[in-house]
């Protein structure tokens, strides 16, 4: 298969199943494509119900609470979405370098190493014999043993327990997120040494996120220069490469079609991995248009998606069981077909459950 730059991003919207998609639950979404960023929850949610067919919210939930999709923290450091079956050895390759990367500011926090595994005993020690605990009934327990928990500790005492491999997402409790003991809540079920853990990643990245350049997978997995080059070495014989413009992009072979492509719209949920997972985004989003879609503080926004270019961005409103949006087109085209608009939103409708009335 030939790639050029015309086909880069439509390419990319098939793989990371956003176009014909080839799966029916969210399990089988991370299974493919590995970690998806999720520090907006429900937005991480729809990432999930968006490429998938006829999904719902309601069945999303369900398979968080059964354990077979973990939220945690997991690379960068932010908090990711994860197949069950990935998280142990993905954890255990990118734990080194995330507690580097924490280093510092738990130093700030003065979260002593003794601290932390005071911490931990308590937490622990709440979470034992698959008691699940919201993140409150835990600080409430961290308080009472005269642990400080203010000025952003708390989320550091718990994210070095995800980081640690003790606690990670449990099943809902009162419509509320929890914690549970890792080990109680996901088997182990996949054993990699850390060159095969290193191939896997790349694998995985290449394959449902291609074409895409080195700088893009060290950005997205964390890695190093170092080992992102090694996990592609250990690729070569399943990956493809092509250089275009003296860069050069990594994929798995395709039946890609560039007469398949999709005319529709979609709404991308904010932080959505077809953004996210790109150092370089000039494939799919304008250095002008790029403003309007990330804060300079690095919030990326949900957005409108249409053959492969991200066309503008949409927010919510939730009230009651009616939910308002807005919708903001970066250069409204007189030949779109509001059909397209109407349908997306229907889509996301049916997801959330709530009818939806568009503001403007």
């Amino acid at each position: 298969m030939t790639i050029n730059p015309d086909n880069i991003s439509n390419l990319r919207t098939v793989n990371q199943q956003l176009t014909f998609s080839k799966f029916k639950t969210g399990k089988e979404i991370v299974d493919w494509i590995g970690p998806m960023q999720a520090q907006d929850y429900n937005m991480s949610k729809w990432a999930l119900g968006i490429r998938l067919q006829n999904s719902t919210e309601a069945e999303i939930n369900r398979e968080i609470d059964s354990g077979a999709i973990i939220r945690t923290h997991l690379m960068r450091p932010t908090w990711h979405l994860v197949s069950s079956d990935d998280l142990h050895w993905i954890l255990e390759l990118t734990a080194p370098h995330l507690k580097t990367r924490s280093a510092s500011r738990d130093k700030q926090l003065g979260l002593t190493d003794a601290i932390i595994r005071k911490c931990n005993k308590i937490i622990e020690k709440e979470l034992r014999d698959s008691n699940h605990c919201t993140r409150e009934e835990l600080l409430s327990e961290l308080v009472k043993n005269k642990i400080d928990t203010d000025n952003n500790r708390a989320s550091h005492i718990f994210m070095r327990a995800e980081i640690e491999g003790i606690i990670c997402s449990g099943r809902h409790k009162k419509n509320k997120q929890t914690y549970a003991i890792l080990d109680e809540w996901v088997m182990r079920v996949k054993k990699f040494n850390r060159e095969e853990a290193l191939k896997e990643l790349a694998t995985r990245y290449f394959t449902s996120r291609g074409p895409a350049l080195i700088q893009d997978f060290i950005w997205w997995s964390g890695l190093s220069l170092k080992n992102a080059k090694l996990a592609l070495e250990f690729n070569k014989d399943q990956l493809l490469s092509e250089t275009i413009g003296g860069q050069t992009y990594w994929f798995a072979d395709s039946e890609f079609k560039s007469e398949s492509v999709s005319d529709e719209i979609l709404l991308l949920p904010a932080f959505d991995e077809y953004i996210i997972c790109y150092r370089d985004r000039s494939a799919f989003l304008s250095g002008v248009d790029n403003k309007k879609t990330i804060s300079n503080n690095g919030i990326f926004y949900p957005s409108l998606l249409k053959n492969g270019q991200i066309i503008g961005t949409w927010k919510r409103n939730i009230k009651g069981q009616r939910l308002l949006m807005t919708i903001n087109q970066f250069k409204p085209d007189k030949d779109d077909h509001p059909e397209f608009l109407l349908k997306c939103l229907n889509r996301y409708s049916k997801f959330i459950d709530r009818k939806i009335e568009l503001n403007g």
